[in-house]
Protein backbone atom coordinates (compact mmCIF):
# COMPACT_ATOMS: atom_id res chain seq x y z
CA UNK A 1 0.00 0.00 0.00
CA UNK A 2 0.38 4.03 -0.43
CA UNK A 3 -0.66 5.64 2.39
CA UNK A 4 -1.00 9.44 2.61
CA UNK A 5 -2.19 12.45 4.19
CA UNK A 6 -3.74 15.13 2.36
CA UNK A 7 -4.99 18.74 2.95
CA UNK A 8 -4.43 21.53 4.67
CA UNK A 9 -1.65 22.23 7.18
CA UNK A 10 -2.86 20.64 10.60
CA UNK A 11 -5.93 19.45 8.74
CA UNK A 12 -5.03 16.58 7.25
CA UNK A 13 -6.87 13.76 6.26
CA UNK A 14 -5.85 10.41 5.77
CA UNK A 15 -5.52 8.52 2.36
CA UNK A 16 -4.60 5.74 -0.03
CA UNK A 17 -3.26 5.91 -3.48
CA UNK A 18 -4.94 3.53 -5.59
CA UNK A 19 -3.50 1.28 -8.62
CA UNK A 20 -4.28 4.55 -10.83
CA UNK A 21 -2.15 6.94 -8.83
CA UNK A 22 -5.47 8.45 -7.59
CA UNK A 23 -6.02 9.86 -4.45
CA UNK A 24 -8.69 7.56 -2.51
CA UNK A 25 -9.91 9.28 1.07
CA UNK A 26 -9.50 6.86 4.42
CA UNK A 27 -11.62 9.23 6.74
CA UNK A 28 -14.65 7.03 6.71
CA UNK A 29 -13.08 4.48 8.25
CA UNK A 30 -10.11 5.93 10.64
CA UNK A 31 -9.56 9.32 12.04
CA UNK A 32 -5.83 9.56 10.84
CA UNK A 33 -3.27 8.04 9.56
CA UNK A 34 -1.05 6.27 12.19
CA UNK A 35 0.85 3.23 12.25
CA UNK A 36 -2.08 1.11 14.39
CA UNK A 37 -4.51 1.15 11.32
CA UNK A 38 -2.15 -0.12 8.64
CA UNK A 39 -2.87 -3.71 9.02
CA UNK A 40 -6.40 -3.28 9.21
CA UNK A 41 -6.67 -1.24 5.95
CA UNK A 42 -4.70 -3.95 3.65
CA UNK A 43 -8.41 -5.52 3.82
CA UNK A 44 -9.74 -2.36 2.33
CA UNK A 45 -10.77 -2.03 -2.08
CA UNK A 46 -9.44 1.05 -2.77
CA UNK A 47 -12.36 1.21 -5.77
CA UNK A 48 -14.86 1.11 -2.76
CA UNK A 49 -13.67 4.54 -1.14
CA UNK A 50 -14.38 7.94 -2.05
CA UNK A 51 -12.03 9.40 -4.94
CA UNK A 52 -10.13 12.86 -3.91
CA UNK A 53 -11.10 15.46 -6.66
CA UNK A 54 -8.25 18.15 -7.72
CA UNK A 55 -4.72 19.06 -6.74
CA UNK A 56 -4.33 18.79 -3.07
CA UNK A 57 -1.37 19.34 -0.85
CA UNK A 58 0.11 16.52 0.70
CA UNK A 59 1.24 16.22 3.99
CA UNK A 60 3.55 14.08 6.01
CA UNK A 61 2.03 10.69 5.68
CA UNK A 62 2.08 9.26 9.29
CA UNK A 63 0.52 11.41 12.27
CA UNK A 64 1.87 11.28 15.20
CA UNK A 65 5.68 10.68 14.58
CA UNK A 66 7.32 10.52 18.21
CA UNK A 67 11.22 11.01 17.12
CA UNK A 68 12.75 11.87 14.08
CA UNK A 69 16.35 10.42 14.47
CA UNK A 70 19.05 10.42 11.39
CA UNK A 71 22.21 8.46 10.58
CA UNK A 72 25.22 10.58 9.33
CA UNK A 73 27.92 10.06 7.35
CA UNK A 74 26.30 6.73 5.88
CA UNK A 75 27.69 6.35 2.40
CA UNK A 76 31.18 6.08 1.97
CA UNK A 77 31.09 8.96 -1.02
CA UNK A 78 29.42 11.42 1.33
CA UNK A 79 32.39 10.85 3.98
CA UNK A 80 35.19 11.35 1.53
CA UNK A 81 33.24 14.44 0.02
CA UNK A 82 33.06 16.19 3.33
CA UNK A 83 36.76 15.34 3.84
CA UNK A 84 35.92 12.34 6.80
CA UNK A 85 36.71 8.91 6.58
CA UNK A 86 33.59 6.42 6.72
CA UNK A 87 33.10 6.07 10.65
CA UNK A 88 33.67 2.74 12.54
CA UNK A 89 30.18 2.66 13.79
CA UNK A 90 26.60 4.45 12.47
CA UNK A 91 26.93 8.44 14.08
CA UNK A 92 23.28 9.00 14.70
CA UNK A 93 21.19 12.58 15.64
CA UNK A 94 18.10 13.77 16.36
CA UNK A 95 16.33 16.47 14.02
CA UNK A 96 13.08 18.33 16.23
CA UNK A 97 10.29 17.16 15.07
CA UNK A 98 8.83 20.62 14.47
CA UNK A 99 10.86 20.54 11.23
CA UNK A 100 8.43 18.08 9.98
CA UNK A 101 6.88 19.51 6.64
CA UNK A 102 4.94 18.09 3.61
CA UNK A 103 7.26 16.67 0.43
CA UNK A 104 6.28 20.08 -1.56
CA UNK A 105 6.02 22.45 1.07
CA UNK A 106 8.49 25.52 0.40
CA UNK A 107 11.82 25.21 2.38
CA UNK A 108 12.55 28.02 4.14
CA UNK A 109 16.53 29.35 5.28
CA UNK A 110 16.68 30.18 8.74
CA UNK A 111 17.30 33.47 10.24
CA UNK A 112 20.93 33.96 10.19
CA UNK A 113 21.70 31.34 8.09
CA UNK A 114 24.96 30.94 5.45
CA UNK A 115 25.09 27.51 4.07
CA UNK A 116 21.82 25.57 3.84
CA UNK A 117 22.05 22.04 1.70
CA UNK A 118 20.18 19.33 0.72
CA UNK A 119 20.40 15.53 1.01
CA UNK A 120 18.04 12.74 -0.11
CA UNK A 121 17.64 9.85 2.35
CA UNK A 122 15.95 6.78 2.75
CA UNK A 123 13.48 6.78 5.82
CA UNK A 124 11.75 4.29 7.66
CA UNK A 125 8.85 4.52 9.56
CA UNK A 126 9.22 2.06 13.07
CA UNK A 127 6.15 -0.50 13.39
CA UNK A 128 6.80 -2.27 16.36
CA UNK A 129 8.85 -1.38 19.65
CA UNK A 130 12.54 -1.71 19.11
CA UNK A 131 14.37 -2.35 22.27
CA UNK A 132 18.18 -4.02 21.65
CA UNK A 133 16.67 -5.51 18.30
CA UNK A 134 18.84 -8.41 16.22
CA UNK A 135 19.67 -7.00 12.96
CA UNK A 136 18.37 -10.02 11.32
CA UNK A 137 14.96 -9.02 12.80
CA UNK A 138 15.00 -5.44 12.65
CA UNK A 139 12.95 -4.93 8.92
CA UNK A 140 10.44 -7.09 11.24
CA UNK A 141 10.05 -3.65 12.61
CA UNK A 142 9.45 -1.51 9.99
CA UNK A 143 5.88 0.27 9.20
CA UNK A 144 6.91 1.68 5.60
CA UNK A 145 9.30 3.36 3.96
CA UNK A 146 9.37 6.93 3.10
CA UNK A 147 11.64 9.56 1.06
CA UNK A 148 12.77 12.56 3.06
CA UNK A 149 15.29 15.68 2.17
CA UNK A 150 17.07 16.11 5.36
CA UNK A 151 17.66 19.99 5.25
CA UNK A 152 20.69 20.94 6.69
CA UNK A 153 22.04 24.40 7.80
CA UNK A 154 26.07 23.37 7.84
CA UNK A 155 27.18 26.83 9.48
CA UNK A 156 24.62 25.83 12.48
CA UNK A 157 25.68 22.37 12.22
CA UNK A 158 29.35 22.54 11.96
CA UNK A 159 30.65 26.06 12.89
CA UNK A 160 28.74 26.82 16.13
CA UNK A 161 30.30 24.05 18.58
CA UNK A 162 29.81 20.15 18.12
CA UNK A 163 25.87 19.64 18.42
CA UNK A 164 24.89 18.91 14.73
CA UNK A 165 21.38 19.02 15.73
CA UNK A 166 21.55 23.28 15.49
CA UNK A 167 21.31 22.58 11.72
CA UNK A 168 19.32 19.67 11.44
CA UNK A 169 15.95 20.39 12.83
CA UNK A 170 15.26 24.23 11.91
CA UNK A 171 11.48 24.48 10.83
CA UNK A 172 10.53 23.10 7.61
CA UNK A 173 13.90 20.93 7.39
CA UNK A 174 11.48 17.56 7.42
CA UNK A 175 10.05 17.22 3.97
CA UNK A 176 8.75 13.85 4.32
CA UNK A 177 6.66 11.64 1.88
CA UNK A 178 4.40 11.67 -0.59
CA UNK A 179 3.86 8.61 0.65
CA UNK A 180 4.57 6.02 2.95
CA UNK A 181 5.05 2.74 1.08
CA UNK A 182 4.13 -0.79 3.00
CA UNK A 183 7.21 -3.53 2.89
CA UNK A 184 5.19 -5.87 0.79
CA UNK A 185 6.08 -3.30 -2.12
CA UNK A 186 9.68 -3.16 -1.48
CA UNK A 187 11.48 -6.21 -2.46
CA UNK A 188 15.16 -4.70 -1.19
CA UNK A 189 15.54 -1.83 0.79
CA UNK A 190 19.00 -2.03 -0.11
CA UNK A 191 18.09 -1.71 -4.20
CA UNK A 192 16.83 1.63 -4.56
CA UNK A 193 17.73 4.66 -7.00
CA UNK A 194 17.61 7.89 -5.61
CA UNK A 195 18.61 11.62 -6.91
CA UNK A 196 18.36 15.05 -5.83
CA UNK A 197 17.86 17.96 -8.79
CA UNK A 198 18.61 21.44 -7.97
CA UNK A 199 17.26 24.13 -10.43
CA UNK A 200 17.23 20.84 -13.03
CA UNK A 201 20.55 20.15 -12.26
CA UNK A 202 21.26 17.00 -11.41
CA UNK A 203 23.46 17.13 -8.20
CA UNK A 204 22.75 13.76 -6.55
CA UNK A 205 23.11 10.29 -7.61
CA UNK A 206 23.02 7.05 -5.69
CA UNK A 207 21.44 3.88 -4.54
CA UNK A 208 20.90 2.31 -1.20
CA UNK A 209 23.09 -0.48 -1.86
CA UNK A 210 26.22 1.94 -0.87
CA UNK A 211 25.39 2.17 2.37
CA UNK A 212 28.01 1.53 4.83
CA UNK A 213 25.93 0.44 7.78
CA UNK A 214 22.55 -1.04 6.09
CA UNK A 215 19.06 -0.02 6.76
CA UNK A 216 18.77 -3.35 9.56
CA UNK A 217 22.10 -2.47 10.64
CA UNK A 218 21.12 0.69 11.69
CA UNK A 219 17.79 -0.11 13.00
CA UNK A 220 19.11 -2.80 15.56
CA UNK A 221 22.40 -0.52 16.39
CA UNK A 222 20.46 2.62 17.34
CA UNK A 223 18.34 0.35 19.59
CA UNK A 224 20.87 -0.04 21.87
CA UNK A 225 20.69 3.51 22.51
CA UNK A 226 17.65 4.62 21.98
CA UNK A 227 14.42 2.23 22.20
CA UNK A 228 11.89 3.37 18.91
CA UNK A 229 8.82 3.05 19.47
CA UNK A 230 5.91 2.43 16.95
CA UNK A 231 5.20 5.88 14.59
CA UNK A 232 8.97 6.74 14.86
CA UNK A 233 10.71 8.10 11.46
CA UNK A 234 14.40 6.60 11.01
CA UNK A 235 16.42 8.48 8.03
CA UNK A 236 19.34 6.87 7.02
CA UNK A 237 21.88 8.97 5.28
CA UNK A 238 22.50 10.73 2.12
CA UNK A 239 24.95 9.93 -1.09
CA UNK A 240 27.35 12.21 -2.46
CA UNK A 241 26.24 15.29 -4.37
CA UNK A 242 25.87 17.48 -1.26
CA UNK A 243 26.28 21.48 -1.92
CA UNK A 244 29.10 21.81 0.74
CA UNK A 245 30.80 18.92 -1.54
CA UNK A 246 30.84 20.57 -4.85
CA UNK A 247 33.61 21.52 -6.88
CA UNK A 248 35.25 23.64 -7.22
CA UNK A 249 32.70 26.05 -5.34
CA UNK A 250 30.20 24.78 -2.92
CA UNK A 251 26.72 25.41 -3.40
CA UNK A 252 24.26 26.51 -1.20
CA UNK A 253 20.40 26.93 -1.43
CA UNK A 254 18.86 30.63 -1.89
CA UNK A 255 15.71 31.95 -2.12
CA UNK A 256 14.17 30.92 -5.73
CA UNK A 257 16.01 27.44 -5.85
CA UNK A 258 14.31 24.68 -6.59
CA UNK A 259 14.77 21.10 -5.43
CA UNK A 260 13.23 18.21 -6.84
CA UNK A 261 14.10 14.77 -5.24
CA UNK A 262 13.15 10.93 -5.77
CA UNK A 263 13.83 7.54 -4.26
CA UNK A 264 12.54 4.39 -6.45
CA UNK A 265 9.20 3.15 -5.42
CA UNK A 266 8.99 5.76 -2.61
CA UNK A 267 7.64 8.84 -5.41
CA UNK A 268 8.97 12.35 -5.65
CA UNK A 269 9.20 15.91 -3.89
CA UNK A 270 9.29 19.56 -4.85
CA UNK A 271 10.55 22.23 -2.63
CA UNK A 272 10.54 26.30 -3.78
CA UNK A 273 13.05 27.60 -1.24
CA UNK A 274 11.89 31.10 -0.02
CA UNK A 275 13.53 33.39 2.75
CA UNK A 276 13.27 33.65 6.43
CA UNK A 277 10.11 35.01 6.84
CA UNK A 278 8.31 34.96 10.34
CA UNK A 279 4.56 35.68 9.29
CA UNK A 280 4.75 32.32 7.26
CA UNK A 281 6.05 30.39 9.97
CA UNK A 282 3.69 31.59 12.89
CA UNK A 283 0.44 31.51 10.35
Amino acid sequence: MKLLRYGPRGAEKPGLLDADGRIRDLSGLVPDLTVDVIERLRAVDPTTLPLVEGDVRLGVPVANIGKFLAIGLNYADHAREAGLEPPPEPIFFTKAISCLTGPNDPVMIPKGAQKTDWEVELGVIIGKTCRYVDQADALDHVAGYVLANDVSERAFQKELGSQWDKGKGCDTFGPVGPWLVTPDEIADCQALDMYLDLNGKRMQTGNTSTMIFPVAECIAYMSRFITLHPGDLLITGTPPGVGEGQKPEKIFLKPGDVMELGISGLGTQRQDVIAFDLAALEG
